[in-house]
C-alpha cells in the first residue's frame, strides 16, 4: 500500500465534505418537492370536495325552484324586490344630502350659463349699437 500523507488526506476529507453536504442538500430539495406536492393534492382535494357541496346546493336549488308554484315563485320574486327597495331607502342622510347638493351646484352653474349668455348677447348688443352710431 502507498503511504498517504497530510495533504492528500484533507483533500479526501474536503471532497468527502462537500459529497455529504451536497447529498443533504439534494435531501432537503427532495424533502422540499415531497412536501409541495403533498400540498397540491391536499389542495386539490380540497377544491374537489368544496365543488361537490357546491353542485349538492346548485342540485338542491333547482329542486326547490322546480317543485315551487308559480304563486311561491312570484311571492319570492316580490320579497326580493322589497328588500332591493329597502336598500336604496336605507341610503344614509349624507348620501341624501350629498345628491342634493350636487343638484344644487348643477342648477346654479346652469343659470350662471344662461346669465353669462345675456350679459354677452348685451355687450354684443351694445357695442354693435355703437359701431353704427360712430
Amino acid at each position: 500500500m502507498l503511504p498517504i500523507d497530510g495533504r492528500q488526506l484533507l483533500n479526501v476529507k474536503g471532497e468527502l465534505l462537500k459529497l455529504k453536504k451536497k447529498e443533504g442538500a439534494d435531501c432537503q430539495l427532495w424533502h422540499n418537492v415531497a412536501w409541495t406536492e403533498e400540498r397540491k393534492k391536499q389542495k386539490n382535494q380540497l377544491e374537489q370536495q368544496r365543488n361537490r357541496r357546491l353542485a349538492v346546493m346548485r342540485q338542491r336549488s333547482q329542486q326547490r325552484r322546480a317543485e315551487e308554484t308559480e304563486e311561491q315563485r312570484n311571492s319570492r320574486l316580490v320579497i326580493m324586490a322589497q328588500r332591493g327597495q329597502e336598500r336604496r331607502a336605507e341610503g344614509t342622510n349624507e348620501q341624501r344630502n350629498s345628491r342634493l347638493s350636487a343638484m344644487l351646484q348643477h342648477a346654479r352653474e346652469r343659470r350662471l350659463n344662461v346669465i353669462e349668455g345675456q350679459n354677452h348677447h348685451q355687450i354684443q348688443t351694445f357695442y354693435a349699437a355703437r359701431t353704427v352710431l360712430n
